[in-house]
């Protein structure tokens, strides 16, 4: 059903609630019908399979972020663990906001990250428009208990008839109308014949209640919208925490896990199945939901909103930019699905909330792929120079292994040639203190290579650096026996200047110059970073992978994948990842 994991499991208080669960045979008796459904199909069917159901109930508005994929690695994590099932489900109750292209890159996201939801030979995939029949009946069944009535008061006066949280709410004059008036003005909404807002299906509860959420929630609304699935079908639509928990009734789900900001709308949770089980509508036993805080990173907004907003006002190149901290954004950036999985194990689950910083994602990245990724050598801010006792045709091999910590990986080549490129910042007209890089009369390693010496320089005519004189020490090659008979204190990486692969290169950083950009209310614009992406034009060690997906370290300066977009054989381009280590704090 899922990929495995990829640390050691920590235990946490969800853990130990299913832990609990199972240990007192809560869920024995369950049965599943093979498919969702009401009681009347669930108690029709075999013990259940699976010893736990979870599930992961994204509303398809928007793309993921970085917090979906904690909430996926959770409840599938926790699914695979338990040796249960995770649910893949849409929350489509909003015709007004959601797409079909959100449904699609949802479901890719997931399964890029390594999840899918085939269990005991059934695809979990499921949307709450599936169950708008059964939801609708669920209504029909509250107002004839006299437990929900259609309310004519507009969503404004409602609104000021709720209260406060100091002070209690109002009834509506239309709380006692008769329950066949209501359940005939029900099925008028639902047939088209009243306009948007006019009227509402409130549950009946307690208007003094201390919680708020339990003053007369609204069950449904009227919305002359076209649904991505079901057309026009529909002109009624249940509110999300009314839908919620019938969804969860109906698929079976034993551990509902929300975040935080949900904990207030349990009651009402709970309220729903009650009832409902008590009609008849939903099957024992029922599910529970549990609330653990969400992921907030340091230097990322997460807000679908703000997202939206970046992306339409043009702040940012779409969804999958990657400065973005939606799945897409990471994935294109270069991130791996096992790197962002390590990340999401190790923020742990609690129910504190806290900011977790940014530096930990890379750090995920480098633990994930120092082993694995195979090294190559890029000069971003090329200087041209020229060993002149190196024959002029004369192209000789150099070796290097492609990872250092895997030998059976095997070795890379590459050509020396009497003129390289390497980085500006290797050399220095006038050393300052403590520099072991190249300056006149000074000795480096060409890394892999021989010794050189400096012996002069070239300046153009508005007196910038230009070229670079070299003389090579042909006994000092490594990787033979005088490799070590000359002692240097640095090493320079190169490439051939003839053979060297030009690419462009995206130097990606934080999106946010702040760590708390949407804190307070600022304006969460004003925190962009203007560096956050920098393109240079550099060159590539012949050989380099150049594959969307391929993870490769460039020395000496991080980890690039060749971007999914716009990379081609003839013109490469490299987004770099993450650094070899945080330069962040010291403001690099």
């Amino acid at each position: 059903m899922s990929s495995e994991s990829t640390a050691p499991v920590a235990t946490n208080f969800l853990r130990n609630i299913i832990e609990s669960d199972l240990s007192a045979g809560k869920f024995t008796e369950k049965r599943w019908a093979g498919q969702p459904g009401p009681a009347s199909v669930q108690m029709a069917g075999q013990p259940d399979p699976a010893r736990i159901r979870t599930r992961f109930p994204p509303e398809p508005n928007g793309y993921l972020h970085i917090g979906h994929a904690k909430s996926i690695c959770l409840n599938f994590g926790l699914a695979r663990d338990f040796g249960g099932v995770c649910h893949m489900r849409f929350d489509d109750t909003n015709p007004e906001k959601e797409e079909q292209e959100y449904v699609d890159a949802i479901i890719d996201a997931v399964k890029w990250l390594g999840f899918d939801w085939n269990a005991n030979g059934t695809e979990h995939l499921y949307f709450a428009s599936d169950y708008f029949q059964v939801m609708f009946e669920c209504a029909e069944s509250l107002i004839e208990a006299g437990l929900a009535y259609v309310d004519e008061q507009s969503p404004e006066t409602m609104r000021t008839m709720r209260g406060t949280l100091t002070e209690a709410g109002k009834d509506s004059p239309w709380r006692d109308r008769p329950a066949e008036e209501s359940l005939n003005l029900l099925r008028q909404m639902r047939d088209g014949k009243h306009p948007d807002g006019s009227m509402a299906l409130r549950a009946r509860i307690d208007m003094a209640s201390p919680n708020i959420n339990m003053r007369d929630p609204v069950l449904y609304r009227i919305r002359h919208a076209t649904h991505h699935r079901t057309g026009d079908q529909w002109c009624v639509y249940p509110m999300y925490a009314f839908a919620h928990p019938i969804e969860d009734a109906l698929e079976g789900i034993t551990h509902s896990i929300c975040t935080l900001e949900f904990e207030d709308q349990r009651p009402f949770y709970d309220w729903v199945l009650n009832n409902l089980q008590r009609l008849g509508k939903l099957a024992a036993p029922l599910p529970h939901q549990y609330e653990f805080a969400r992921l907030n990173m340091s230097y990322i907004v997460t807000s679908k909103r703000k997202l939206l907003q970046l992306v339409k006002d043009g702040h940012v190149n779409g969804w999958d930019d990657p400065r973005m901290p939606t799945i897409a954004g990471l994935r294109r950036r270069g991130y791996t699905a096992s790197a962002l999985r390590l990340f999401c194990e190790r923020t742990g689950v609690s129910k504190s909330n806290s900011r977790i910083d940014y530096s930990l994602l890379d750090q995920a990245m480098r633990e994930d792929q120092d082993p694995h990724a195979h090294r190559s050598v890029a000069i971003l801010d090329p200087l041209k120079l020229v060993i002149t006792n190196f024959p002029a045709d004369k192209v000789e091999l150099c070796h290097a292994p492609r990872n250092p910590h895997h030998p059976e990986m095997g070795m890379r080549e590459f050509p020396l040639t009497r003129e390289l490129w390497i980085e500006k910042e290797d050399f220095a007209e006038v050393p300052p203190k403590k520099y072991f890089r190249l300056f006149p009369g000074n000795s480096v390693r060409l890394k892999y290579g021989y010794v050189v010496t400096c012996t002069g320089f070239n300046k153009d005519a508005a007196g910038n650096i230009t070229e670079v004189h070299v003389e090579y020490n042909p006994d000092t090659k490594s990787g033979t026996p005088g490799s070590d008979s000359v002692k240097v204190k640095g090493n320079v990486t190169w490439v051939s200047a003839s053979h060297a692969i030009p690419a462009e290169l995206r130097l990606y950083d934080r999106l946010f110059s702040e760590p708390f950009p949407d804190a307070g209310d600022g304006d969460f614009l004003a925190c962009l970073n203007p560096t956050s992406i920098e393109t240079v034009h550099g060159w590539l060690e012949p050989g380099t992978i150049a594959e969307p997906g391929v993870v490769t370290q460039f020395e000496r300066l991080g980890y690039f994948v060749a971007d999914a977009k716009d990379s081609t054989a003839e013109k490469p381009v490299f987004n770099r990842v993450t650094t070899l280590k945080d330069t962040w704090a010291a403001g690099a």
